[in-house]
């Protein structure tokens, strides 16, 4: 089983840049979609019913925010969301479930300019953890794909130093991240690349990305029962128009 996540940063401006092409192109079986900005109504016949997979949405109240997606070529047993009106108002989860598999398509908030909004993001860490961990104790396996919005260490952004104190590398965020990854969850890419400079998100500005100034905030996390079941993960850092690039995990 092939699953993709990407966060589009806007699923209407990537329509314009061939998305639709790359979605009946990229072989997924899953494909985990964040950052939306868009409900249902708003959207296209070819976002909406492409011809290889089914979608499902799950959108905030807030217009032109947040919001998450899964295309899937597999019928779902159910779908759901997090269970918590203070995310779910905001589109941030949408979980697939496949008998015993459960795939998430998560995104993460951002803790804003001068930790503005950690206590929130904090607040969504805990509550995804412990859905996570009640998922587990139901003998479900877990796929969780998405925006974490954390570069969880100093490999995993250019500039970590420089970056001490910003959104997404304060010591609050990387200790969840550890905690997290210190628990019975698995960062995929990671047990199989130890390599630096791989990054999955680039600023708009400076030429980042041509330089490959990035920071990878973009996860396939498991829990450990499942990681004998993965083959691989990867960064499609090729891929272009948004200012992430999409993420895979092939599962046995």
């Amino acid at each position: 089983m092939k699953i993709i996540s990407w966060n589009v940063n806007g699923i209407r401006a990537v329509e314009k840049k061939d998305f639709c092409t790359w979605l009946n192109n990229c072989g997924a079986d899953i494909v985990c979609i964040q950052e939306t900005k868009a409900r249902p109504e708003q959207l296209s016949d070819a976002l909406l019913s492409p011809a290889l997979y089914k979608s499902y949405w799950s959108s905030a109240e807030k217009a032109g925010y947040s919001g998450t997606a899964i295309y899937s070529k597999i019928e779902p047993d159910k779908m759901e969301k997090l269970g918590d009106d203070r995310f779910d108002s905001e589109g941030r989860v949408l979980i697939a479930y496949f008998d015993k598999l459960a795939v998430i398509s998560a995104y993460f908030p951002n803790s804003q300019n001068a930790g503005a909004r950690i206590d929130y993001k904090l607040a969504f860490c805990q509550a995804m953890f412990d859905k996570l961990n009640s998922l587990i104790n139901k003998g479900f396996d877990i796929v969780l794909c998405g925006d974490y919005n954390i570069a969880h260490k100093p490999i995993d952004l250019a500039n970590p130093k420089a970056n001490e104190g910003n959104a997404g590398y304060l010591p609050e965020e990387r200790e969840w991240m550890e905690m997290f990854t210190n628990n019975g969850y698995v960062d995929a890419f990671r047990h199989f690349c130890s390599e630096p400079a791989q990054y999955t998100w680039w600023s708009y500005r400076f030429h980042a990305r041509e330089k490959n100034i990035g920071w990878r905030i973009d996860y396939t996390c498991v829990n450990e029962r499942l990681l004998s079941k993965v083959e691989s993960a990867l960064i499609h850092s090729e891929v272009t128009g948004s200012d992430h690039c999409p993420i895979e995990i092939n599962l046995k």
